[in-house]
């Protein structure tokens, strides 16, 4: 069995490395001179994201769009994210990790920039689908090169940078975009440009500090019709939720086609997988029962997450009549609530090696803001919203990053990536469909509530105040007591989504019950843990796979 040196290890990636190789641990140093333009590169990803969040309905509103463009902008971004992750990492399983890493962030850069200079919502829509494919990259990648340096045991500190990271980027973008948006000599388009410049610093870091050796095999190649089958089925898939009720009935012949073609597209994918020599999703991880309940507690974690938090900035914008400014301002206690988390538990959980009771406590505070947040009403006293928001963002960053170093913990290095993917994958395509299917819900419960309220004002609703679902409304162009039934309205309506999603946690918290906790490794693959006696990695892996690392 080859062994590489410490210097070989680090010296670039052109280095090769045979599968299954002993690799000599990284200090403490050389981990975090590597993580630096990783963790910077993520910041970008995170930031070029969220610092759209409070000028969407500003953007959506100056592109003559409605609330169905507004649902896509996020929806699209979602769904090339989805499709693109398991082939992201399977890539990473065949070529350079750094060369990927760098890729996906070129990609992502310059879709952002795109979108920019958009001048109509369909443009818009398509340039943050392309936006998505980097983003997918960036979220696949991070998570596999961190597995591929660091230990299962001491990952969980440095999974807390990267939720770190992600909290420190998630509170900074917003508030961020809100005073882009607000300054006059600025506007919204400099949101999407903003990132550039920390996209250009991430690159040469990333050009100086990761160095990881490459595992060349030959004769590899890529499942593309796998690739083509799961994201024909995911698009199908959306574009039925996002459009039934509204253009069709949710039982029509519309809904009959959409989703038999998308359940046959699915049924055509996974025997495409059982055949292919590298298929994009293994279907022999999920012979583990650790990865098949992960990744379906990602799935549905991704719904409540995505699914509740993407509408924040319309309920503090268009139900409490906040500036984008404030509204990134109000959404702090979430934001610190899982930087908190995410960072505390990755230190306990190197510390202690157990991850089980996070999830756990995880679920019970993500279903516990949910459900407490679909109380909340346009007028409700905002201590109280922060109360329960905090609770929210503590149960997200106590499941996310956890979710995937207990999946990380299963397999050998060899199918690192595809089983980083497999949780990114199942997060994105929870998120997506829980986005489009609250966004459905929300448009619906907003005509609702602005009709009864019209109805008891004896005015006509029309859709320049919001009252067909559809139009995004301003609130400074409305009379008093009209402004107060729309905001009204999104106050309700908004807080219905969370009921909504709040089963979705629960159902998480019980997947999550039922993983068999199993202690983190303390050495990378090729070496046992001292004092353990459990089986080396790549034998557990072969096991539960099917095939050998």
């Amino acid at each position: 069995m080859a062994t590489s040196t410490p210097s070989e290890a680090l010296k670039g990636d052109t280095a090769r490395t045979a599968p299954g190789a002993e690799q000599v641990p990284m200090t403490h140093r050389q981990i975090m001179e590597a993580l630096s333009g990783l963790l910077l590169g993520m910041f970008v990803s995170v930031l070029s994201s969220t610092v759209v969040s409070n000028a969407l309905p500003r953007i959506i509103s100056d592109l003559g769009g409605g609330q169905s463009a507004y649902t896509w902008v996020v929806t699209a971004a979602l769904l090339t994210m989805t499709a693109s992750t398991p082939v992201w990492g399977k890539l990473a399983d065949l070529y350079s990790k750094k060369m990927l890493v760098q890729s996906a962030l070129v990609l992502f850069v310059l879709a952002s920039a795109g979108a920019g200079l958009a001048q109509d919502t369909g443009t818009l829509i398509a340039f943050r689908a392309v936006q998505g494919l980097g983003a997918g990259g960036l979220a696949a990648l991070s998570q596999i090169i961190i597995a591929a340096m660091i230990p299962p045991r001491e990952r969980g500190r440095y999974s807390g940078y990267l939720g770190a990271t992600f909290a420190v980027a998630t509170v900074g973008g917003p508030l961020l975009g809100g005073v882009i948006t607000d300054a006059s000599w600025l506007g919204w388009r400099w949101c999407f440009y903003v990132g550039v410049p920390f996209a250009v610093l991430a690159l040469i870091v990333l050009q100086k500090t990761l160095h990881l050796p490459v595992v060349k095999r030959e004769n590899v190649k890529v499942d593309w019709l796998g690739a083509s089958l799961v994201t024909a089925a995911v698009s199908l898939l959306l574009i039925w939720v996002t459009l039934a009720g509204d253009r069709y009935d949710w039982l029509s012949w519309q809904t009959y086609t959409m989703v038999g073609a998308a359940l046959l597209l699915t049924l055509a994918f996974v025997l495409t997988e059982s055949r292919a020599a590298e298929p994009i999703i293994p279907l022999g991880l999920f012979r583990n029962r650790t990865i098949t309940l992960t990744a379906l507690a990602s799935l549905f974690v991704g719904i409540a997450m995505f699914g509740a938090t993407v509408f924040l900035s319309q309920y503090f914008q268009l139900a409490r009549g906040e500036s984008p400014t404030m509204s990134g301002v109000l959404t702090i206690p979430m934001i610190g609530g899982l930087f908190l988390s995410s960072t505390v538990s990755g230190l306990v959980i190197t510390r202690t090696g157990r991850w089980k009771a996070w999830l756990v406590a995880g679920g019970v505070l993500l279903t516990a803001g949910l459900g407490l947040l679909g109380t909340m009403r346009y007028d409700t006293p905002y201590w109280r919203i922060a109360l329960f928001m905090a609770l929210l963002g503590t149960g997200v960053g106590m499941m996310m990053q956890n979710l995937v170093l207990a999946t990380q913990n299963q397999v050998a290095l060899s199918e690192l990536g595809a089983a980083s993917s497999v949780l990114a994958f199942f997060r994105s395509l929870g998120g997506a469909v829980g986005v489009s299917v609250l966004g459905a819900v929300l448009a619906h419960r907003i005509t609702d509530y602005v009709t009864d309220g019209m109805t008891k004002l004896g005015i006509r609703s029309d859709g320049a105040t919001g009252g067909n679902g559809s139009a995004i409304p301003d609130l400074d162009a409305l009379p008093g007591p009209v402004r107060t039934v729309v905001e009204s309205a999104y106050g309700h309506g908004v807080a219905d989504i969370y009921l909504y999603a709040a089963p979705m946690a629960v159902v998480a918290l019980l997947l999550v019950l039922f993983v068999k906790e199993v202690p983190l490794r303390t050495r990378l693959d090729g070496q046992t843990d001292a004092g353990e006696g459990e089986r080396q990695p790549e034998k557990a892996a072969a096991t539960t796979t099917g095939r050998t690392a």
